[in-house]
Parts: C-alpha cells; sequence; structure tokens
C-alpha cells in the first residue's frame, strides 16, 4: 500500500508528523513511556498518513507483536526467495488463497506477487529463549523449550504457505513423493548470545542447509538417501549451518536450501518485497478453525522446540 499526501491540510500533517517524530524520538532515548510499544506502531503508522514516509509497510505491524527489536530484527532477516526455473508457485497468505490459480505467478524475473496481484507472504513467529525465565517444557503445554541447546538464543521462524506440494504437478503419485493439497515450509534464524546467525530450511522431514548432492535425498524426500547422509556425518542432522539470507526453492516439493549453486533458480523474491504477518494472533484467535491437509506451524514440534530436528 502506498502511503499518499494528504491536499489542503498542511497543518495537521505536519502537527502529526511533529508527534510521530517526538514519540519515536522519546522511546529510542530510553524513556518509558505508557505502552511504548504501541506508541512506535501508532507513530509509524502516523508517519504513513502524512506522507513523511515513502511506503507504509509491514514494520509497524511486527513491532506491535514483538516490540521493537525483535520486530526490526523479523524485517532485517527475511531472506530472499529463489525459486527453481520452471515452477510457478508461490508462497500466499491462505486467508486469501488456497489454490494454484490465485497463487502461481511469473515463471522467471523479479516477482513480488502472484498473477492474480496477491502479494508473495511469509508469517512470522518468534520464540524468545535470551531470558533465564524465557520458558521451558515443563512450564506449560504452550510455553517455548528454551533449555538445553536453545538457552540463550532467539529464533525467528518464516513460514509460507503453498496451494499444494507436487514433486510432478498434475501427476498424483501414492507416497510422500506425490501430491498433496496445502504445503507449509519453512525457513529458520538463530541468533546467538555472541551475535553470531545460523539459519536453516525445511525439507520434507528434516532441515536442509546446502543444496547439492549430500541434500538431494532430503529434497527429493527420499527418507532413507537422507539418513545415510545424516549417519556418514555428511549432513547435519539439524540442518544449521552460517546464515545466507536466502531460500533456494525446488519447484513442486517447495523443499528449501538456504546456499548452493543459484544456476537452476531464474525467479527471485527480494526479501524485502515479501509481506510479513505475525502468526502467533491468528494462531491463537483461529488455530482450531483452520483446516489443512497438512499440520500447520502451530501444530508442528518447532513451533514450541526451536531445536527440534524433524518437520512432523
Amino acid at each position: 500500500m502506498r502511503c499518499e499526501r494528504g491536499q489542503g491540510i498542511v497543518e495537521w500533517v505536519g502537527l502529526l508528523g511533529v508527534v510521530a517524530l517526538v514519540c519515536l524520538a522519546l522511546v529510542a532515548v530510553g524513556v518509558r513511556v505508557p505502552g511504548g510499544e504501541l506508541a512506535r506502531a501508532i507513530a509509524s503508522r502516523i508517519l504513513c498518513a502524512a506522507a513523511l514516509a515513502d511506503r507504509c509497510g509491514d514494520e509497524p505491524d511486527l513491532i506491535a507483536a514483538y516490540g521493537d527489536e525483535v520486530g526490526r530484527l523479523a524485517r532485517e532477516h527475511m531472506p530472499a526467495l529463489f525459486l527453481e526455473r520452471g515452477s510457478r508457485a508461490l508462497p500466499v497468505d491462505f486467508r486469501r488463497c488456497r489454490a494454484v490459480e490465485c497463487a502461481d505467478g511469473s515463471p522467471r524475473g523479479i516477482v513480488h506477487e502472484s498473477d492474480a496481484g496477491l502479494p508473495v507472504t511469509a508469517f512470522v513467529h518468534a520464540i524468545d529463549c535470551r531470558e533465564a525465565d524465557a520458558g521451558d517444557a515443563g512450564a506449560g503445554a504452550g510455553a517455548p523449550r528454551c533449555s538445553g541447546p536453545a538457552t540463550g538464543n532467539l529464533y525467528i521462524q518464516y513460514w509460507t504457505y503453498y496451494a499444494d506440494s507436487a514433486t510432478l504437478r498434475g501427476v498424483p503419485i501414492a507416497g510422500e513423493r506425490g501430491f498433496h493439497e496445502d504445503d507449509w515450509e519453512s525457513v529458520q534464524f538463530r541468533i546467538r548470545p555472541d551475535g553470531g546467525v545460523d539459519q536453516r530450511a525445511s525439507s520434507h522431514h528434516g532441515y536442509n542447509h546446502a543444496a547439492g548432492v549430500v541434500n538431494a535425498g532430503s529434497d527429493a524426500g527420499i527418507r532413507p538417501l537422507r539418513n545415510a547422509a545424516e549417519a556418514l556425518g555428511a549432513r547435519p542432522r539439524d540442518g544449521w549451518g552460517p546464515e545466507t539470507r536466502l531460500l533456494l526453492v525446488s519447484g513442486g516439493s517447495h523443499a528449501g536450501n538456504v546456499s548452493g549453486f543459484l544456476g537452476r533458480f531464474d525467479r527471485i523474491v527480494p526479501g524485502k518485497r515479501v509481506h510479513l504477518v505475525p502468526l502467533e494472533p491468528l494462531a491463537a484467535a483461529n488455530g482450531e478453525s483452520f483446516r489443512f491437509a497438512v499440520s500447520p506451524p502451530w501444530r508442528k514440534r518447532a513451533w514450541r522446540d526451536p531445536e527440534a530436528t524433524g518437520t512432523d
């Protein structure tokens, strides 16, 4: 949504701009004001309405959901999507589209919306394990698991929804390499206490980092080959590796990697053009009412346990 300049209300616009800037400045220098996070979101929207910002983005929604620091990190770390040559599927908002007819987009080039005009969308889930009392498996059914290797880390998960999953679209094949309606994938970031950042992407029943021969079995959904690579130590079971801010998406199955040869990917969605939606409010308010052919993010182990090695 592009911000539009008001006409004939210059003084009003100027006043709103001053109020917004003062509000943002107070919060920025650490002055505690009632409803500080809400104030940031309101101030950002006032600035947009006053045409003092270039575009009305989704950063205010992220800040309102996660606070200033985590909200901005969620926007910053969203990776660029590289989509495999020959594919047309795009991740979209499942509340607006659940069919390939509205989710498919251009087969090549830089894209940011489907042919039906829907924006490429990712849903955000943040798990903050940096505080000693951040939560653990014993703290209740809905608490995050922040003990063990998760202690002290901040996790930002980006969940993408595709209308279907088909290694060969239109040719339903029995088994996990075939076809099913709805597909949830993810790319996840782990920000460590020392500031280092790791990244991994979902791929069938596990997580990948580098595209190539080692992860070919995982990309194709062939579990014995994936298990063999893990047993030989050629592929890390948890999928974590250095951050690249890339997400390489295989055609049909949407299996992901975060590094590798880019020659077979000829569609790009810049990270800044991906519309981001906080997923926690949707899951809390409507999780039981949404129905999918596969488990949605809030029913997967990784939703609570950010170090889970399976995608179930």
